[in-house]
């Protein structure tokens, strides 16, 4: 596969997983609670889906700037396996 091939693969996987992660960013939270580990467990729900809407725009910011896919420290490609495991990875493993 050449490396055009590649970063077009790679791009499609960071749209990919903006969408997954809309999705649950838009899962309704359940709110009927009458007890304290509830209440923590919808703030941490809440926590959650507002880490998902941040990670989309992060992914949606970085195709557009042709930075997805690509180290931050080095400049490297990111394999994409590791994308695969962790679609938000700005950093290679080297």
């Amino acid at each position: 596969m050449s490396s055009k091939e590649t970063r077009k693969n790679i791009i499609q996987a960071g749209r990919k997983a903006v969408d997954e992660l809309i999705k649950v960013a838009e899962e309704k939270i359940i709110t009927n609670t009458d007890d304290d580990f509830s209440a923590d467990r919808l703030k941490n729900a809440a926590a959650t889906k507002k880490l998902c809407i941040m990670d989309a725009f992060e992914i949606l910011q970085r195709i557009e700037e042709e930075e997805f896919g690509y180290c931050q420290d080095c400049g490297e490609d990111i394999p994409p396996a590791r994308l695969d495991l962790d679609v938000t990875a700005t950093l290679c493993v080297s």
